[in-house]
């Protein structure tokens, strides 16, 4: 399998952006939306602080420094790559696409608006790495927060894994 990349710019209103299988995870969503159990977007008390990725089923939310213009880049490889040494901060976290087709949105960018890209169907290992940058080539409103490259590694897995901080960046980080 060839290594296929999206790499893309979005509005990460609310300091987010989310990456989703959206089919089931919609229909996950009709069961459980109205779970007051469940923090919106997978966002818990440690996902804000400590690892910046929150969880749902189908679905992660990739915390940005910025509250406009990031720039991410999704690659798929066959098998894990190597880490990022220039990477700030690097999670991973499992993501159940079971249709094989990943949406990216955000608050303010609806899915049929924003990247797609097709992906190997079933559980997917997710790294996100947060590697400092310069400011993308568009308007990005001169507001707060560094620039970070959000780099997203994507491989096939049959071994479910638990969310792991291989490299935690500073706190407080969106400054």
């Amino acid at each position: 399998m060839a290594d296929d990349s999206l790499k893309f710019l979005i509005d990460a209103d609310h300091g987010q952006f989310y990456v989703q299988d959206l089919e089931p995870y919609d229909a996950w969503m009709a069961e459980h939306a109205t779970d007051p159990n469940l923090p919106p977007a997978g966002w818990t008390e440690e996902a804000v602080h400590i690892h910046r990725v929150g969880v749902e089923p189908h679905s992660i939310s990739v915390g940005t420094a910025r509250d406009d213009m990031v720039e991410s880049l999704i690659t798929v490889h066959a098998f894990a790559p190597m880490v990022e040494p220039t990477a700030e901060h690097i999670v991973e976290v499992d993501l159940a696409a079971p249709t094989g087709q990943l949406a990216v949105s955000s608050p303010g960018v609806h899915p049929e608006d924003g990247p797609s890209m097709t992906v190997p169907a079933g559980l997917l290992r997710a790294r996100v790495s947060y590697i400092p940058s310069d400011p993308p080539a568009v308007d990005t409103n001169g507001g707060p927060g560094d620039h970070f490259l959000y780099q997203i590694d994507l491989w096939p897995t049959d071994q479910p894994r638990a969310l792991a901080v291989l490299k935690q960046g500073p706190n407080p980080w969106a400054g």
